[in-house]
């Protein structure tokens, strides 16, 4: 399975995050998962990658060549597709992914989500969308996505379509359901 990662890059994510991320990029390598991701070498991006490659996994990058202006790039991916923009990467994500997995991140992180949780939404894909919780990193927003659909905002049915995962276990039964 082509696994998708959506998370921080940056330098200062914090360790009890990375860590988490790293055994998720073991066990991604030791289930036979391959890894598709932005490129990045630092914080959940990185971290998962480097569990993925540490254990002889299969790493695909995708990324605009600008984005070395703002994040180092992890140098052990199999394969890297080079794109013009952002919109192009995360269509070459949605192209070539099986599954998403949202960990730990910022503003791209969300935008990354919350554009392939639509693109469901309005039958652009039919692709699993699993939130890793880790720590509880997004207690409030989940909060607020109910807050959203309890006030009529969102519609019925829109917040089923993706699932909360608070483990690597819980992820993995996820990918293999």
């Amino acid at each position: 399975m082509k696994v998708c990662l959506y998370g921080s890059g940056s330098k200062r994510t914090p360790k009890e995050l990375t860590d988490v991320g790293y055994e998720l990029g073991l066990r991604l390598a030791q289930n036979n998962h391959s890894l598709v991701f932005g490129g990045g070498n630092d914080g959940m991006m990185g971290a998962v990658a480097k569990g993925v490659f540490d254990n002889g996994g299969k790493i695909m990058a995708i990324a605009p060549e600008w984005i070395n202006e703002f994040d180092d790039p992890f140098r052990g991916y199999d394969e890297y597709i080079k794109t013009d923009s952002m919109d192009e990467r995360k269509k070459l994500f949605l192209e070539k992914s099986d599954v998403f997995v949202i960990v730990p991140g910022g503003i791209g992180t969300l935008d990354e989500f919350f554009e392939v949780l639509t693109l469901k939404y309005l039958n652009r894909h039919s692709k699993k969308i699993i939130l890793f919780n880790i720590n509880h990193f997004y207690d409030m927003m989940i909060e607020m996505l109910n807050r959203m659909h309890d006030d009529c905002l969102i519609r019925e049915g829109a917040l089923d379509i993706f699932v909360v995962a608070d483990s690597i276990d819980e992820v993995f039964e996820y990918i293999m359901d």
